[in-house]
């Protein structure tokens, strides 16, 4: 369209209503459909990729296109790999935009995607605004989609500190349906007022943490149905493969928060429940990190913890033994 061409080729004379940062590491296979998908966006912005220490030619595919758009692309380069938190904070702290977003190096965006969000949050006068993002195959990226929190159209849905950390704890619609998976707008002065970043020491549930924190300090949420955040669903993703120590990290953070002046006790007794979820997750890691070591102390040390965690421990590994001795006796 000639709006898109405008935006790919002029110089950025009017000031970008948004920022939309890409964190990259290794991604190769995707970073040219996220960097295309960002730069097609109908309104006046400014993309900054982070190459994350990438050991492929993720940072040449990013130079490749700021040939096309000199004026709206930036690049910067980590000497070595920090984490998409660190990345996507140096993003930040370079950007000149009011808005600030966020694009998963391997996802896409439809090109009025933020157009409607900032247009939305400016006119209620939101801090936040996050659409319900829709999933589909890496393989057929036309073809069926299924939303991430909503099954059903929800209008637009006002969140308080409370119910998003609930929406984070496992209610039995399966993994990975939590609003810390949203990818909402976020006004840069509120950020800025409160000294909002990405904690840097957590590499997996970095955006809980930073939704949740915003929160608990008055930011001003809603979340309204699709409006073009795709995500491509793949096997082998980095955010389905995280170490013991990620389920630590979080649990810091809850602990941090708990701490908080601000939290008020309703959101307390869910960042409880949060915690409590995480430390059954990191015991039953630790346990099977500790017995595959060898490290038999370690993993009796595991059952050193609240009731409803050695609980939960004890059925897991029942329910394990199990499986093995029935795999063993079929086999037979």
């Amino acid at each position: 369209s000639v709006r898109k061409a405008f935006l790919l080729t002029e110089p950025a004379t009017n000031p970008p209503r948004a920022t939309l940062v890409i964190a990259a590491w290794n991604a190769s296979a995707t970073i040219d459909g996220a960097v295309q998908s960002a730069l097609a966006q109908t309104i006046p912005i400014e993309v900054i990729v982070v190459d994350d220490a990438s050991t492929d030619d993720t940072a040449a595919r990013v130079a490749a296109h700021t040939d096309a758009a000199p004026h709206h692309l930036t690049l910067l380069r980590q000497d070595t790999n920090q984490g998409p938190a660190a990345a996507r904070n140096r993003a930040i702290d370079e950007s000149r935009a009011p808005w600030i977003a966020v694009l998963d190096a391997d996802d896409l965006m439809a090109p009025d995607r933020l157009e409607r969000l900032i247009t939305q949050a400016e006119t209620v006068g939101l801090d936040f605004l996050a659409d319900d993002i829709e999933k589909v195959d890496q393989s057929d990226p036309d073809g069926p989609r299924t939303r991430l929190w909503s099954d059903t159209p929800i209008g637009t849905l006002p969140i308080d500190a409370t119910l998003f950390v609930q929406s984070n704890i496992p209610d039995g619609r399966g993994e990975r349906r939590e609003m810390g998976f949203l990818k909402p707008v976020m006004r840069r002065a509120f950020l800025d007022e409160h000294a909002l970043r990405y904690s840097e020491t957590i590499r997996l549930g970095e955006d809980y943490d930073l939704y949740a924190r915003a929160l608990i300090l008055g930011a001003r949420f809603q979340l309204v149905d699709p409006r073009g955040y795709l995500a491509l669903v793949r096997p082998n993703s980095l955010s389905g493969q995280h170490p013991t120590s990620a389920h630590a990290d979080l649990m810091t953070a809850d602990r941090h928060m708990l701490a908080m002046p601000q939290t008020l006790p309703a959101t307390k007794a869910a960042l409880r429940a949060h915690l409590l979820e995480q430390h059954k997750k990191w015991a039953w890691r630790s346990l099977i990190d500790a017995v595959r070591e060898r490290r038999f102390g370690a993993a009796l040390r595991c059952f050193i913890a609240p009731v409803p965690v050695v609980i939960n421990l004890k059925a897991r590994l029942a329910a394990d033994i199990w499986q093995r001795l029935t795999q063993k006796m079929r086999s037979r």
